[in-house]
């Protein structure tokens, strides 16, 4: 009979991959997960912007490396680097994407393309590449930043919901068909969020912060097999329909 685990694992040794992390949600979940004892390999197109982000926290428990959604060999040197570097891979936090505002007879096909690229292929290309590494663990955990949008239809963004839907299946499909390895996958489905996205936005005060984010992507990375979250909806107000 294995081992039962403790009721939270520990952060100390365990190593998480992050993308999208020099601003918002990402910095504010890379920046939680260092304080908490993770550490952490930080994959960003803009090294530049990435160094000048984390220049507050970096360590010999971080690493940064070049990752480009829409590069198809990005992934795969991605990971090979990360393991290679720290030789283990405990965790994957998909949490870059693209936004893009339009109506319904608003169709663009480079755009949708666009938006299928980003929100779901590469967190499917990177969960697989890092899949070997996770099941070495036997805890191996895949939390995947979706939205509201991907629980629900929001009015005037067709394109994000559509991809952010099919970003739901892919954390589900994680869930059910790695569940044997001991690994788990969460879709964490914030609403409105106080980030560069919401600028403009009168409201501001009242949006979710990035920081509460991070704090459950800390949460469900420490929760054990026995207690696994498949979907957490964060709402900033009343969601009708939401569960």
């Amino acid at each position: 009979m294995p081992e039962k685990q403790p009721p939270f694992l520990p952060a100390a040794g365990r190593v998480v991959m992050v993308t999208g992390p020099n601003r918002g949600i990402g910095l504010a979940t890379a920046r939680k997960l260092h304080a908490d004892g993770y550490s952490l390999s930080l994959g960003a197109r803009r090294a530049d912007a990435l160094k000048a982000a984390i220049a507050d926290f970096a360590d010999d428990r971080v690493m940064s490396h070049h990752f480009d959604a829409q590069d198809r060999k990005s992934a795969a040197a991605w990971v090979d680097a990360t393991a290679e570097h720290f030789g283990r891979i405990d965790g994957v936090v998909n949490n870059a994407g693209i936004l893009h505002l339009h109506e319904i007879d608003e169709f663009d096909e480079d755009r949708l393309q666009e938006s299928f690229e980003i929100n779901v292929v590469a967190p499917y290309r990177l969960t697989v590449a890092a899949l070997p590494h996770l099941r070495k663990t036997g805890a191996g955990r895949v939390v995947n930043i979706n939205s509201r949008s991907g629980l629900r239809y929001v009015n005037g963004s067709m394109d994000y919901c559509i991809t952010k839907h099919a970003a739901m299946a892919l954390s589900q499909g994680t869930w059910r068909e790695c569940w044997e390895d001991g690994i788990r996958s969460t879709a964490i489905c914030p609403g409105p969020t106080n980030t560069d996205m919401a600028e403009g936005r009168p409201d501001r005060d009242r949006l979710t912060d990035p920081e509460t984010i991070a704090g459950l992507v800390s949460m469900v990375l420490s929760l054990p097999n026995a207690a696994s979250v498949p979907v957490l909806a964060v709402c900033c107000d009343e969601e009708p329909g939401l569960p």
